[in-house]
């Protein structure tokens, strides 16, 4: 195939992922409108007691005599759980099917968009964002092999295609060669560290604003402890990638423009990112933040992301400029 003929393939792999992706969504949407609700934190206390009838009082001669009161005890953990419907469990598994052949045509739309440039396929804003889009469902389908977490399918199929459609209207770039600050063994480092961490501190940032908007009552998402374990967990992982990058970028740097670090405002906010997570961490570990400070840090880190990764492209003009925003 020629170069334009793969460059039409990737496009139409990028239509097919936003397609299968919102229907993956309204699957999983299902599921977690018409499963069971799960209590929160104070209902769950609640039901860990219940109270039954126990006979008290002293016995008389020739009868067990006394009076009777409720007396709480341990809820039996065997005690049955009803189950949701079969159509909603049927939903959410379609969903998950769906979910990973939009995973698949994600994939296709980057090889195919490398094969047409002959290059890494993350050169420009619209490769970068496809990219970002693919790392975050790849974060969410790979915990899913390990770990229950469909309840956070829907949000991340409607990020990623959200994702997707900004990347087709805002900055889509014709396939073709780079700058040649980026014509680099580098960017294959540098930038894929950045996607992934990406992708894993999205799948976090997905799980922060579900555990605000998650009350104490039934709910049907799952409990906050749960919604924060999931964004701890994908943080821890993707702090070491993030340190990598900046530092990788660093390097880059001097070998593209002759210094590690110039305060150019894409390092700038690279380097407040990995402040701003290495203060979640840090004050996880040792101040042993827990619940809704801990998550509210770990959101502005998210904004501080999100601004780096797509707002100073936009707003603030820098050497990092070339990702050719319409």
């Amino acid at each position: 195939m020629s170069a334009e003929q793969l460059a039409e393939l990737s496009d139409l792999f990028v239509v097919a992922a936003v397609l299968l992706y919102v229907v993956a969504m309204v699957g999983f949407a299902i599921e977690l409108a018409f499963g069971r609700a799960r209590p929160g934190k104070a209902g769950a206390a609640a039901r860990a007691e219940v109270k039954q009838p126990v006979a008290v009082g002293a016995a008389s001669s020739g009868a067990g005599a006394g009076t009777v009161s409720e007396t709480p005890v341990a809820a039996s953990a065997d005690a049955p759980v009803p189950a949701p419907p079969g159509g909603a469990v049927k939903a959410g598994t379609v969903a998950l099917v769906l979910a990973w052949l939009g995973w698949a045509a994600n994939l296709g739309a980057i090889v195919t968009r490398g094969l047409a440039v002959d290059r890494w396929p993350w050169g420009n804003m619209y490769e970068f964002v496809v990219a970002i889009c693919f790392a975050a469902v790849t974060a969410f389908l790979g915990t899913q092999l390990r770990h229950n977490v469909r309840f956070l399918g829907g949000f991340v199929m409607v990020t990623a295609a959200l994702g997707l459609g900004l990347a087709v209207k805002v900055f889509y770039t014709t396939a073709g060669p780079v700058v040649p600050a980026l014509n680099s063994y580098w960017i294959a480092i540098h930038v894929t560290a950045a996607i992934i961490s990406s992708g894993l501190l999205t799948l976090a940032g997905v799980s922060g604003v579900l555990y605000l908007v998650r009350g104490d009552g039934m709910s049907r998402l799952p409990s906050r402890a749960d919604l924060e374990k999931v964004a701890h967990r994908a943080i821890v992982f993707a702090f070491p990638l993030w340190t990598f990058a900046v530092i990788a970028g660093a390097l880059w740097a001097d070998r593209a423009w002759g210094r590690y670090w110039g305060w150019d405002p894409k390092e700038v906010w690279s380097f407040i990112t990995w402040v701003a997570y290495a203060a979640y961490l840090h004050a996880k570990v040792t101040a042993g933040w827990r619940g809704k400070a801990a998550t509210i840090v770990q959101l502005v880190a998210f904004g501080c992301l999100l601004f780096n990764l797509i707002g100073v492209n936009i707003f603030i003009s820098g050497l990092h400029s070339y990702a050719d925003v319409p």
